[in-house]
């Protein structure tokens, strides 16, 4: 038998459910006609279903493949792709050549902040960055003006000390 995880489709698992609540098998029977490896795998589906939670098709992002470098573009298709196909991280991780945790992560970018929140924005920006947007141009100054004023309130917290310090040895 093969070690390589396997993905059922969401029918699949609503049909194998289906049929053991209304009692059509054991949990070994109804593994054996949906080809199911190991009836644990269906006791967890019967526990989601019950819960009211939905059977998705893929099987998580633990598997580990590299990325490769992809263009805006190319993540914008990606991410739209994967929310037509009902969020299948992992079909569309491996259709790609992509990592499922680099699709999971576009896909949140992308439904918390628009299409421009995939753009590549690796390393820090340089001093003479111009940004691109008014909004852009007043997300920098107010991060900038957020770490002045940490800075400036750290200062004026190690003054403080050092002047309970002086007063303590006084």
């Amino acid at each position: 038998m093969s070690r390589k995880n396997k993905s059922y489709l969401a029918e699949l698992k609503y049909q194998a459910v289906g049929d053991y609540l209304s009692g059509e098998g054991s949990l070994r029977e109804i593994c054996k006609k949906y080809g199911i490896r190991d009836k644990h795998t269906l006791q967890d589906w019967i526990k989601l279903y019950n819960g009211h939670k939905e059977l998705k098709c893929h099987t998580g992002g633990s598997r580990m493949t590299k990325g490769r470098k992809t263009t805006y573009e190319e993540r914008i298709a990606f991410v739209k792709e994967c929310i037509e196909n009902g969020c299948n991280y992992t079909e569309i991780a491996q259709k790609h050549q992509v990592g499922y945790q680099q699709i999971y992560t576009w896909v949140q970018k992308y439904k918390k902040y628009g299409e421009d929140s995939l753009k590549d924005r690796q390393g820090r920006h340089k001093k003479d960055y111009k940004p691109q947007t008014e909004e852009e141009r007043l997300r920098l100054e107010n991060a900038t003006l957020k770490r002045q004023l940490y800075l400036s309130q750290m200062e004026i917290d190690v003054l403080k000390k050092l002047q309970e310090l002086e007063r303590g040895n006084r």
